[in-house]
């Protein structure tokens, strides 16, 4: 475990960070139900072309919940150490690659319960393009892009003023378009929570967007 944890610090992983991915050994060409066998058996070495293949993705995954790319790294790598330790329980009735990503998600809920930022100073101040893409949509809702840059950073902004399980809903629901059903799969929560949830998520994200209006206008 020693060794495994060893290569997968974040100076291992930085070739990663500008979404580069590195060359493929010939291991890449065995399945991955193959070198999971492996790594069961004993054989560390062979979880490297996992890490390798679905590195990427993970990375992705990661920069939805955080800003600093050091924040990032320690997660990815968070994910493939608990990837690596919990590798017994995994069942080949799935693929792989969906057992990692409930793995990932899970990880990056667990960040964003433990780095929650002050939900208050996400919203304090807004940047001059946000404040005339309001008066934007004050005057003239109709002609206003809702995919403007300003529009996509008030969004992000919202989005961390939320708490740590309303954020992670609406970014998997709404940004990556998963399904209620796939996102109790991804978090372990049931289909019902995820329905309260992002019902009440939505509902925040409203009421947050009307008290910014409401402070800038009256």
């Amino acid at each position: 475990m020693v060794g495994m944890r060893a290569r997968l610090r974040p100076n291992a992983l930085s070739a990663f960070a500008a979404d580069r991915a590195l060359p493929y050994s010939r291991a890449m060409d065995v399945s991955d139900a193959e070198l999971i066998a492996c790594v069961l058996a004993g054989d560390e070495s062979a979880f490297e072309p996992l890490v390798r293949k679905y590195q990427p993705r993970v990375f992705a995954t990661a920069r939805r919940y955080a800003r600093r790319e050091s924040e990032v790294e320690d997660i990815v790598q968070e994910v493939f150490i608990k990837a690596f330790q919990k590798l017994s329980s995994f069942r080949s009735d799935a693929p792989f690659e969906h057992w990692l990503m409930r793995v990932a998600v899970r990880t990056c809920y667990d960040f964003l319960r433990k780095h929650q930022r002050n939900r208050e100073t996400a919203l304090a101040e807004l940047s001059d393009e946000e404040d005339r893409w309001l008066d934007a949509v004050a005057s003239s809702p109709a002609d206003t892009p809702a995919d403007a840059d300003a529009a996509q950073a008030l969004v992000a902004r919202l989005m961390e003023s939320l708490p740590a399980a309303d954020r992670m809903v609406i970014t998997l629901l709404e940004i990556e378009r998963k399904s209620v059903k796939e996102i109790a799969e991804l978090t372990g929560w049931s289909v019902s929570l995820v329905k309260v949830r992002a019902f009440r998520a939505r509902g925040k994200m409203r009421k947050a967007l009307e008290k910014i209006s409401r402070d800038k206008y009256l």
